[in-house]
């Protein structure tokens, strides 16, 4: 065979093996996204006593990582387990020294039957050991962990009975004597007893009393106090075997102390220079104040005691590492300090300097809003020019006279290269731009703070901690609100957090301006009651467009702020829902000099068991129904069931025979009716929906079959609409035709949201966070419950619907986020822009990212590869032609009439 035919073979064998792929192209990454990973709230923290760039933490996220301690970047992270099984009881940083080779580890203990311990490699975070440990008892909280001389303690304590202790070799997990050692203790109390390795020690009424926990024998140690004592003993990190009782330093093993406590400071001990060094942290003037004080002599170390300006955002703080080191024995000393701070940032000082901060308070966001960016100077001109109503027409003049000499300068400086034509291109001008892509994500977070981020550069531009703001409840976190968007020019825009005051239940208001951050008419607005419930007016105050906020308090009374607004609230309709299963809607009642909340209708949800509220769904306030039916095969069309005041509440109770129940309940909060209710049997969560338009979908785990499910429902009024203009829950509306259908998805659920664009002329997508870190962008008309099961080709291809298949495909090239993966989702936020085709994507858990999405691409934006140089070449051919052309025909009847 030829040359000539091996090669045509080779090209007959490979062509079947083309196809058409999707790919993202390396230098697309990270140019419409990004993403910023976190650890969450610091826990503990130990510096690498090998390396100088190295610094071990482990957080409340059940989290173990390596930072650079120049830097502060993430080295490596290892996420363990969610929830109770990843939970950190005890962490440890220690060097073998008695090995060949000394090598340092991470040790970690997290989780209950099984507990895992766990050494990592603290340079590359590697496991290089685990061993797991089954409890015989069922989940104890109170039990405690430490180390000591390469061995690790297990102690759980039996109020008023008894201690059992367990000794285990760190690295192997074979027990030093066989069993638990059982040591009475008829003494011990729970809430007056602390650990001090290694003793356990009890405050109780005048008496102090421990147990050494490591020794053969129990050695009991006993102190008579001066007087009672009614709080418990506390413990100071880094210094064994004694307590703090008192504002008084009690040694358990005999030792003097010289050093001095002083009251409302954090405290931390540290070796250095072979003694044992008191640091004490207050906060005095805007200063982080840092005093060293010798435990046993009681005097001071200045080489290490420091005073650090506090910025303005952080809050009080606490050492949780410290490391010093000489260069030399004539070079004074240099230390290095690790803060956690109250609003769950950490900060390393090094030499009485902030080196870096990580705001780790992103890893744990309770409410996010996306508020326009204001007008440029330009733009803010041509407003001013058409906003005036007052008739004057040479004033008139003026302006756009005014407006046109902007746009020549700007124009002009252009050309001389001394200025931007748009300076909506550089992300850090926080200018509006053409397309409204470029936005200010304002985030609250879990311990108060509000961040106001670049959307397109992921840059802070402000933050700020809410000291005196609290959450409502544990599963109440504090809210969000928007009275004013920044589209009503001069006016700025204007966001509130709502939340319960620290030291009682009463409310508070904080207002601010989502752009620049700074509190508007002093931003805290302490209420004289409790909030029951809130919600955002619709029609906004007369004249400056802000929204009022209405409240109904703890006691079932309305209010209104500002107060002035009362009569906006006349005529609306509010609802609360308890976890208990209780509904209850009230009504509005208002004039300019009273309000009054009215209890119209009442539910119970539970059923008479003990069924609860696990999830509550409404609708984006933000979303347009752009398409008011549905056309069918035979060109009828069926009308969307778009009830504005419907809510969807699901429930989980036990049950007798079925085990687990889920109910979903659509709820039309205006009337109180129930309009649809779904049974799921032995199914439980977690529970997520999305609720939008005529459709609701939400997932859950089917524990029969052992999967997720999700179910998706549509509701329509039938093919004859009852009203086109004013939707009422008042005039008995039809009840709605319901379609339905369940599919099976390949994952766990985290999250779902639903896309939503300016005018809802797009289509709209379900976003859903994946246990992976992927969030899939999953089309509607694969979650259509109007898929057919039996179909002809026909009616399938008119309606545009596709036939049923129970298992929803997860393709890769679906997944928005592409490799960049988020660790715990716990929500994606959504919103619109100026581009119709386009919606905003913010997508939060332990780490966060941010993109772009186009459900129907993007028909209303040119390419990127767009050629705009061949294309003004060819507009200008065909205009110089046209003219050619227009004189040569002009010529040509010119000598047609001659003729």
């Amino acid at each position: 065979m030829s040359r000539k035919n091996v090669f045509l073979v080779k090209i007959a064998f490979f062509l079947p093996l083309l196809a058409s792929v999707c790919s993202l192209y390396e230098d697309q990454i990270g140019k419409f996204d990004w993403r910023r990973s976190f650890v969450g709230k610091l826990q503990d923290g130990f510096f690498d006593s090998v390396g100088n760039d190295l610094l071990i933490v482990t957080s409340e996220e059940n989290v173990v990582a390596g930072l650079s301690a120049k830097t502060g970047d993430i080295l490596w992270r290892q996420v363990l387990e969610r929830s109770a099984r990843g939970d950190i009881k005890h962490a440890a940083f220690y060097t073998d020294t008695q090995s060949v080779a000394p090598q340092s580890t991470v040790l970690t203990v997290s989780g209950h039957s099984p507990t895992l311990i766990r050494g990592w490699n603290p340079t590359e975070g590697l496991v290089m050991w685990e061993w797991s440990l089954t409890s015989h008892y069922p989940e104890h909280r109170d039990d405690i962990w430490f180390t000591d001389n390469l061995m690790l303690y297990h102690v759980i304590p039996f109020w008023e009975s008894h201690l059992e202790v367990t000794q285990y070799y760190a690295s192997t997990g074979q027990q030093l004597k066989p069993g638990s050692s059982k040591i009475s203790a008829a003494w011990i109390k729970k809430g007056k007893c602390v650990l001090a390795t290694p003793f356990f020690v009890c405050a109780i009424e005048n008496q102090l009393i421990g147990v050494n926990l490591i020794s053969d024998n129990g050695q009991l140690f006993s102190k008579t106090l001066p007087k009672a004592t009614v709080e418990a003993p506390k413990v100071i990190p880094g210094l064994r075997a004694t307590i703090l009782l008192n504002n008084e330093l009690i040694s358990l093993e005999g030792n003097s102390f010289e050093a001095k406590i002083q009251p409302n400071a954090n405290y931390f001990v540290a070796t250095i220079d072979n003694r044992e060094i008191l640091l004490q942290t207050t906060v005095e003037g805007g200063n982080i104040k840092v005093s060293a004080v010798d435990l046993l002599s009681g005097q001071s170390k200045s080489e290490v005691e420091a005073v650090i300006p506090l910025p303005a955002s952080l809050g009080t703080p606490a050492i949780k590492a410290v490391k010093c080191r000489r260069k030399s024995d004539s070079q004074p000393l240099a230390c290095r300090f690790l803060l956690d701070t109250v609003d769950d940032s950490v900060v390393l000082v090094q030499q009485g300097k902030i080196k870096w901060t990580r705001e780790e308070a992103l890893a744990n966001v309770v409410a996010v809003e996306m508020v326009d960016l204001p007008l440029s100077d330009d733009e803010g001109a041509i407003e001013d020019e058409f906003n005036s109503k007052d008739g004057d027409f040479f004033g008139a003049i003026a302006r756009r006279l005014t407006s046109q000499v902007y746009q020549i300068k700007s124009i002009f400086l252009t050309v001389m290269g001394l200025g931007s034509l748009s300076t909506s291109s550089n992300v850090d001008i926080l200018v509006r731009d053409s397309f409204g892509l470029h936005k200010v994500i304002v985030i609250l977070t879990a311990s108060g703070k509000l961040f106001g981020i670049d959307n397109i550069s992921g840059k802070v531009h402000w933050q700020k901690f809410l000291v005196e703001i609290d959450h409502f409840t544990e599963s109440q976190p504090m809210k969000l609100l928007v009275q004013r968007t920044a589209k009503h020019f001069p006016h700025p825009p204007q966001f509130a957090v709502v939340g319960k005051q620290k030291n009682s239940r009463n409310g508070v208001i904080y207002q601010f301006n989502p752009v620049s951050g700074e509190p508007i008419q002093g931003g805290i607005i302490r209420l004289e009651y409790g909030i029951q419930q809130l919600m955002v007016l619709n029609e906004a105050e007369s004249g400056n467009f802000l929204r009022a906020i209405l409240i109904l308090d703890e006691k079932n009374r309305a209010h209104v702020l500002p107060e002035s607004e009362k009569i906006q609230a006349n005529g609306m309709f509010l609802f609360t829902v308890k976890t208990e299963g209780e509904v209850s809607g009230y009504h509005i009642h208002a004039t300019n000099k009273e309000i009054s909340a009215n209890l119209v209708w009442k539910l119970d949800l539970s059923g008479g068991s003990n069924a609860q509220v696990i999830q509550v769904a409404g609708k984006n306030p933000m979303e347009r129904v752009h398409s008011q039916g549905r056309v069918l095969s035979d060109r009828s069309v069926l009308y969307k069931y778009v009830n504005p005041n419907l809510i969807a509440i699901a429930t989980f109770g036990l049950d007798a025979i079925h085990k687990y129940v889920i109910n979903v309940h659509l709820i039309d909060v205006v009337s109180g009716s129930i309009v649809v209710t779904l049974t799921h049997r032995r199914a439980k969560g977690p529970l997520h929906m999305v609720h939008s338009e005529n459709w609701l979908v939400y997932s859950y785990y089917n524990d029969k079959v052992r999967r997720t499910e999700m179910t998706t429902i549509e509701l329509y009024e039938g093919k004859i609409q009852t009203n086109s203009t004013v939707w009422s829950s008042l005039i008995s509306p039809p009840e709605p035709m319901v379609e339905r259908q369940s599919y099976i998805i390949p994952a766990n659920v985290f999250a779902m949201k639903e896309t939503i664009t300016e005018k809802g002329i797009t289509n709209k997508d379900v976003l859903i966070g994946l246990s992976t870190g992927a969030i899939v962008e999953m089309p509607w008309a694969l979650l259509d419950p109007r898929r057919p099961v039996t179909a002809t080709q026909n009616q399938a291809r008119e309606e545009g619907v596709i036939p049923y298949i129970p298992e929803l495909p997860l393709p890769s090239e679906n997944v928005i986020n592409y490799n960049q993966s988020i660790a715990r989702i716990r929500g994606i936020y959504t919103a619109p822009s100026g581009l119709e085709s386009t919606c905003l994507v913010i997508a939060h858990g332990l780490d966060m990212f941010v993109t772009r999405v186009a459900p129907s691409k993007t028909f209303d934006l040119l390419k990127e590869d767009f050629d705009y140089f061949l294309i003004s070449i060819v507009l200008l051919g065909l205009t110089v032609a046209s003219y050619v052309v227009k004189h040569l025909a002009s010529r040509k009847a010119v000598k047609q009439a001659w003729k």
